[in-house]
């Protein structure tokens, strides 16, 4: 993933160096494995341990590649590399070994350590959007349906039912996280021809991870592809807070504003602009992670035990998809903390559709007093019709309308047109979600 979408904290993880460290974890866990099986004598074994603490760095690095460049194998060039510093005792180094036990285990720790990161700034944006259905409880602005107005809600109920899905997430999240982490040290085919049972389940232990019970030459991809399409799913999330507040953020509706810092621009050519940006950036970006998705499930068909079409897919949407998700997750949160609420804005909203979203209320009162549906729904649509035409405020037309406030009285039409109304369940939301 390039750097402008990078944290570095997350880009870290998915270094060159940094797999090679993974790689390198892998390969000392299978020999402590081995040794405590009385396989790898303990003099060996501490020799191996004395000799493989030098720095995996660039330098290192560089030497992989450029014997990978002759070897046209990446996990060969990375042992040969290994046994140029570790010297004759590296011959216990990959006992058994197939290279998809080394590269599918380190998989299992890089996605587990990526997966935590995620699950942190998950954390962070839950804590923000808490927050801001708390500040906002009881805030009235217009809920809309196909973009058009239709009743009042709170703006602390929208944030609210993003928490509730953003938590959905982070349930899901966890349990991919679970999937993901485990790791397979089966050997060619995964009959364990020259591994064992034992030494794969001491090494994972050692690791941290879960032995994956069913394992051919490589894990099975499902649990990838699982990982990935709840990525893609948390990113259609964070597209579908994105898409609610560029659209607040039109001139016209002006709800709310995304923070513009002193000496920031909106546009080359016209000095006035204040564009919603990030949420427009990060819409962007939530499709790359549900491209990345598809391509993770299309590595589940492989050719037998195992092929590699796989990998240099992997090579590419397990750093990119992790890197990207992150990003997202911490910028939203960044632009919830920053976002300006205009409370005067959603008031005139309310009111500029002539009140039309008391329909509902007359004609469920007309209902009440009983009459038959549809005679109501017509008398009430015939007003609520020449309100939209002539742009009169739709209570004053139906108090001005003898059939039905004489047949509804003054003191009923007032309980209809009480705006606390649509706020008196608000409560039994906020314990449902926050208890």
């Amino acid at each position: 993933m390039i750097e402008r979408y990078t944290r570095p904290e997350m880009g870290a993880l998915w270094t060159q160096e940094n797999k090679f460290r993974a790689w390198m974890e892998v390969e000392l866990a299978v020999c402590r494995a081995w040794h405590k099986a009385g396989v790898i004598p303990k003099e060996a074994m501490a020799e191996i341990e004395a000799k493989t603490v030098f720095p995996i760095d660039e330098s290192f690095s560089a030497r992989v590649l450029e014997i990978e460049e002759r070897t046209r194998h990446d996990v060969i060039a990375f042992l040969t590399a290994v046994e140029e510093r570790v010297g004759p005792v590296s011959r216990f180094i990959h006992l058994g070994c197939t290279s998809s036990d080394i590269v599918d285990t380190a998989n299992g720790l890089l996605l587990a350590r990526a997966g935590s990161m995620v699950g942190n700034a998950l954390d962070v944006l839950l804590d923000v959007l808490r927050k801001l259905a708390l500040d906002h409880k009881g805030r009235l602005c217009m809920g809309r349906t196909h973009g058009v107005h239709a009743e009042p809600t709170s703006f602390g109920l929208k944030m609210l039912g993003f928490y509730a899905e953003f938590a959905r997430h982070r349930v899901r999240l966890q349990q991919a996280m679970d999937d993901v982490r485990v790791g397979k040290l089966s050997g060619a085919v995964g009959t364990y021809t020259a591994l064992t049972p034992d030494v794969e389940e001491t090494a994972l232990e050692l690791l941290g991870l879960r032995v994956d019970p069913v394992s051919t030459q490589i894990v099975q991809r499902d649990r990838y592809a699982n990982f990935f399409t709840t990525l893609a799913l948390m990113a259609g999330g964070v597209e579908r807070l994105c898409v609610e507040l560029r659209h607040l953020q039109r001139t016209e509706v002006r709800e709310a504003e995304e923070g513009f810092a002193k000496g920031q621009k909106g546009s080359s050519a016209m000095p006035h602009k204040k564009n919603p940006i990030s949420a427009e950036n990060m819409s962007g970006l939530a499709r790359l992670l549900r491209g990345n998705a598809l391509a993770a499930m299309e590595d589940q068909a492989l050719w037998h035990e195992r092929d590699i079409s796989h990998s240099s897919v992997e090579r590419v949407i397990m750093p990119d998809s992790t890197i990207l998700a992150h990003y997202l997750l911490s910028r939203l949160a960044g632009l919830l903390r920053n976002l300006r609420i205009i409370p005067e804005n959603m008031e005139r909203n309310l009111k500029s559709s002539q009140q039309l979203f008391f329909s509902q209320r007359v004609l469920t009162a007309l209902v009440e007093s009983g009459l038959q549906r549809q005679e109501a729904y017509e008398m009430v649509q015939r007003i609520a019709m020449l309100c939209w035409e002539e742009r009169r405020d739709f209570p004053d037309a139906v108090r001005a309308d003898s059939a039905i406030a004489g047949r509804l009285g003054a003191d009923r039409l007032d309980e209809v047109f009480d705006m606390g109304f649509y706020l008196r369940h608000e409560d039994v939301v906020y314990t449902r979600v926050l208890g």
